[in-house]
């Protein structure tokens, strides 16, 4: 009974991702730990190759985690426009995100740990899209009008929200990089597909 018992408390703490490597801890810390994280890109060929590998969770109340949240934010913060960075783009590949909610007072930046789309709307939003990694690349793209997301806190607390809109498409955008899904690739995939307009109506009051 008391095995169940300690089994049945630490399966939420189980169900997050491995600590990080050794490898990982070194490039969350190198320099200064106040300062922004280099932003990877596609042209350089092992940067590329991170961009394109697959994410996995973290551990919300690691030290490091809280480390790496604070340094994505100062290299979102260190870009010309940008409204969204996701881990890999600054080297590392786990699943946390920071987006800017368009759809909140203030338009203020929240970040999302291991986020996970758990519904989708079938009406899609078609408007243009670039990326921090990729330079002098820009097209329009569908994404799901509306979605709903859970996503943990550093306090290891859980939530689940829907969100709609422009902030909607960021977060798809961000969490396309933690499959290490590229808007390059992307495109010529829905190049492939067919798409139908579809008419939407308001009550006039």
């Amino acid at each position: 009974m008391k095995l169940i018992y300690i089994l049945l408390f630490s399966l939420p703490f189980l169900t997050f991702g491995q600590k990080f490597t050794p490898e990982e801890i070194s490039r969350i810390m190198k320099g200064d730990v106040n300062s922004s994280l280099p932003i990877f890109q596609t042209s350089d060929s092992l940067q590329h190759t991170i961009l394109l590998a697959k994410s996995t969770d973290v551990k919300p109340r690691n030290k490091y985690t809280k480390v790496l949240v604070s340094r994505m934010k100062s290299a979102l913060l260190s870009t010309q426009g940008g409204v969204g960075i996701a881990a890999p783009q600054v080297g590392i590949n786990r699943n946390i995100i920071w987006v800017q909610r368009f759809d909140r007072p203030e338009k203020p930046l929240q970040y999302f740990l291991n986020p996970k789309i758990i519904w989708r709307s079938e009406t899609l939003n078609l408007g243009p899209e670039g990326d921090l990694s990729i330079s002098d690349f820009r097209d329009q793209f569908y994404r799901n009008q509306i979605i709903q997301l859970e996503y943990f806190d550093l306090k290891g607390k859980k939530h689940t929200e829907i969100v709609e809109g422009f902030t909607a498409v960021i977060i798809q955008h961000e969490i396309d990089h933690l499959f290490g899904i590229l808007i390059t690739d992307k495109i010529k995939e829905q190049n492939l597909r067919k798409y139908r307009p579809v008419q939407v109506y308001q009550e006039i009051k």
